[in-house]
């Protein structure tokens, strides 16, 4: 019975839209139900979170048919970290959309939009299908072209042809790349492709493959030189759904990333992981170096993701259990901090009506909550002891130390520095110094700053917790490095 714990995450948020439909003029049913689901979704990623770390891995069986052959969804540690921190932050973020969002758009389906981004999102994590990967990256993008474009204002609708022209073509070579795979090993089961991929004989032909990949998941992810639709994409919808893209869509290419060449693609460790290394590095150089020349608040975080997500890669570049799981640990403090910093700034906008860093100053004297809340979350962003984001930039130095690439250890050093430099920059301008664009009366925020609040104290969490946190990434990462455990789970029905 435990094992059919695994599909909950998914049909919960499915469940909560198909509701929510039928309550398309009642804005108040809306957010009841939203808020009770997002939390009751909290709840149930905890209790499978527990049972995964003390039971083992959880495998569903849709229709009871056995795999290969039937559709599974698994829950591991990794799949679990990743589900428990995307909770968070979608509770927060619906929280939020209520004293932000304006009612023309919450009647027309906001909040169930929402959850069907979360259904795409969960089951990216869950599933041990590749096919029905596609198939839920596909519900999570159709999901976020709505929330982008609804409101229908100028800005909006021009990103969004950007950023579905874009996804449209990463999708057929996502398909392309499935129907290689499955030409060539008769089967799109990743427990039964970890088994079968080694085996092939045209090994280069299984390395072609995976780079096709690669170039799916770094343009999910917002590598470099695939990362030019994001920063417009995330500055056009309200401050409450670029905070939900912001912590979570790039990171559930990395997910990916981590699973994939982790699980299947590991026999030409030396091109495949080298190329990922390598686009990695470029990638939090030149997001650093983009958000650095920037004079716009929401535009200096929107390209910070950039930077960001190439730590990342540099983790599973390195392709080794200490950097699997720096990365992995890095990727859910960035997660909570990202969304935490968009929140942020748009309580700032609320105050002074811009996003201009030339516009305003001063808001430390009177929102001095709000100033401190982006001091912390900033210095968390740059990898400042002892918050979040130290412990995993630390921890993915030791890797490219003990891995001998210098070079690159130092570029991830002079990019934590900038990002620090670019974080101070939006303190200085906004927050410190003398009062400029200031509203005559003062801005009522109260009720904006609970949700952002907590991610704060999260952030803070994971710094004072660092070593449990990451006993559970080193955990999760030597499963990875050791597929069996996952190929035994998934291939026996979930019985470790």
């Amino acid at each position: 019975m435990s094992n059919n714990l695994a599909v909950l995450p998914v049909l919960l948020p499915l469940a909560t839209a198909i509701i929510l439909m039928f309550f398309k003029d009642n804005v108040k049913i809306q957010r009841w139900l939203s808020g009770l689901a997002a939390l009751a979704g909290v709840a149930l990623s905890f209790y499978l979170f527990n049972i995964v770390a003390t039971e083992g891995i959880q495998v569903y069986t849709g229709g009871n048919w056995k795999a290969p052959f039937g559709i599974v969804l698994v829950a591991d540690l990794l799949s679990m970290i990743m589900v428990v921190a995307s909770s968070i932050v979608a509770a927060v973020v619906v929280f939020h959309s209520f004293n932000t969002i304006d009612e023309d758009r919450e009647r027309h389906y906001y909040y169930p939009f929402v959850k069907l981004l979360m259904v795409g999102v969960y089951g990216s994590f869950l599933t041990g299908d590749i096919f029905n990967l596609f198939v839920f990256f596909e519900i999570m993008l159709l999901a976020s072209y709505v929330l982008v474009v609804l409101g229908g204002e100028k800005a909006q609708l021009r990103e969004a042809v950007k950023y579905v022209v874009i996804n449209m073509v990463s999708s057929a070579f996502f398909i392309v790349g499935v129907a290689l795979l499955y030409s060539v090993t008769g089967t799109l089961n990743m427990a039964d492709l970890a088994v079968k991929v080694p085996q092939v004989e045209a090994q280069g032909l299984i390395t072609a493959i995976a780079l096709v990949f690669f170039v799916v998941f770094a343009t999910k992810s917002a590598l470099v030189p695939l990362y030019f639709w994001l920063p417009g994409t995330y500055t056009a919808p309200p401050i409450a759904v670029a905070a939900l893209f912001g912590g979570l869509l790039t990171k559930v290419g990395i997910y990916v990333m981590i699973r994939v060449y982790t699980l299947i693609f590991t026999g030409d460790v030396a091109v495949i992981h080298e190329v990922i290394l390598i686009v990695g590095t470029l990638t939090m150089l030149i997001g650093v170096l983009g958000a650095i020349t920037r004079y716009d608040i929401t535009s200096i975080l929107s390209i910070h993701i950039v930077s960001q997500v190439g730590y990342m890669a540099f983790g599973i570049g390195l392709f080794s259990t200490l950097s699997i799981a720096a990365a992995i640990f890095f990727t859910i403090h960035n997660i909570i901090v990202k969304s935490c910093l968009f929140l942020i700034g748009g309580i700032t906008k609320e105050i002074t009506g811009t996003t201009s860093l030339k516009k305003m100053g001063g808001l430390l004297k009177q929102y001095p909550v709000v100033a401190w809340m982006f001091f912390i979350a900033g210095l968390a962003l740059a990898g400042v002891p002892p918050l979040s984001g130290f412990f995993g930039k630390y921890a993915l130095i030791l890797a490219g130390l003990e891995s001998g690439r210098y070079v690159l250890v130092g570029i991830s050093v002079f990019v934590s520095i900038w990002t620090l430099f670019s974080m101070m920059k939006i303190f200085m301008n906004v927050y410190w110094g003398e009062e400029e664009g200031m509203p005559e009366k003062k801005v009522a925020i109260g009720r904006l700053l609970p949700p952002a609040l907590v991610l704060v104290f999260l952030s803070i969490y994971m710094g004072v917790n660092a070593e449990m946190i990451l006993g559970y990434t080193m955990t999760s990462a030597e499963q990875l490095m050791n597929p069996e455990y996952y190929i035994n789970a998934v291939l026996s029905e979930g019985v470790m």
